[in-house]
């Protein structure tokens, strides 16, 4: 990490992987990144060691002994927010979508580049830094029914507060202080991933759960349109074209 990008502390990372090799090679690349590691074997010792001490990130693979990555990632999730990259076998499609939809905030497949891996580790710990960074006082942003506090990280659906990730909430946050402007996916990865490289699919997946959470039928989403051939626009009163929750192409 830069000196300007990094924390005054060593930012913790814990290594889930019951590979030995796997996660020297892991651990050894994050530790020469300025990290802190740790690392644990299978998905019961992830959780014994993540509530001893809590990580700043999770490095999870999801082939594991006794809990698989998936259960593991929604076991954590479920007690504290904590950022996540999985680690997958090539191929496994359906298994990355399914640990982005239970809240992963990003992935790489094996075989993989250590140092890409670093890459995506520092860009996710970035993006958490900057949101807390930035909790300070500021206007409270609203639409119809839903309600955005960036200062205490707080989103609500007609008053009742909702369960967002991180991802899920920097999103909706960018949709509501944007309304009506079309975004492509590749602004979205760039603007609220911060990545200029990586797979398009981690946005489809990530508004298809924000539908999920804050229209009244995610299948006619009223909030979030899809632009076709171009990528999403958001409308503040929730008065879009209803459309269904497809890919934009």
């Amino acid at each position: 990490m830069s000196e300007h990008d990094a924390p005054t502390a060593p930012a913790r990372i814990l290594v889930v992987d019951d590979d030995p090799t796997v996660a020297e090679v892991v651990g050894g690349y994050l530790e020469r990144a300025g990290c802190s590691v740790e690392h644990a074997a299978d998905g019961p010792d992830a959780l014994l060691r993540a509530e001893r001490r809590w990580p700043d990130l999770v490095v999870l693979d999801l082939m594991l002994p006794g809990l698989d990555g998936l259960e593991v990632c929604r076991r954590l999730r479920a007690h504290r927010p904590v950022p996540v990259v999985m680690l997958t076998a090539r191929g496994d499609e359906d298994d990355r979508i399914t640990g982005l939809e239970v809240g992963a905030d990003d992935y790489v497949t094996k075989p993989f580049s250590p140092r890409e891996l670093v890459l995506r580790v520092e860009s996710v710990l970035r993006r958490t830094r900057t949101a807390a960074a930035s909790s300070g006082p500021g206007p409270v942003l609203r639409a119809g029914y839903l309600t955005v506090d960036p200062a205490t990280r707080r989103a609500a659906r007609a008053g009742r507060e909702l369960s967002l990730t991180l991802r899920e909430f920097d999103l909706l946050a960018y949709f509501l202080a944007r309304p009506r402007a079309v975004h492509s996916r590749e602004e979205l990865m760039r603007e609220v991933w911060g990545w200029d490289f990586g797979d398009l699919s981690t946005v489809t997946v990530h508004v298809r759960r924000l539908r999920a959470k804050i229209e009244d039928d995610p299948a006619r989403p009223r909030f979030v349109r899809t632009v076709w051939g171009i990528g999403y626009s958001f409308e503040p009163e929730g008065d879009g074209e209803h459309g269904n929750d497809g890919e934009a192409p």
